[in-house]
């Protein structure tokens, strides 16, 4: 099971971003942004990049390896 990302919401709130705000900067839906806080879903290792500098956050802080895990996961069933 999928559990939040709290590193990502504490660095959305710390910035003065509501989820529609954040998603705005990104190009993509408020859906995505709830995705990737609730665990659903990661953003790609491209889009986690711009988070993290959207945010002025360290990205294995944001995510803690969780995109590459994610990734590679994906890369290796192919």
């Amino acid at each position: 099971m999928s559990s939040k990302n709290l590193n990502l919401i504490a660095a959305r709130k710390n910035s003065n971003l509501t989820q529609s705000e954040l998603a705005e900067q990104l190009g993509v839906r408020k859906s995505t942004i709830s995705n990737w806080e609730t665990g659903y879903s990661n953003p790609s290792i491209n889009q986690a990049v711009k988070i993290s500098e959207v945010l002025n956050e360290n990205l294995d802080f944001l995510f803690a390896k969780k995109v590459q895990e994610f990734h590679t996961k994906k890369l290796t069933k192919v």
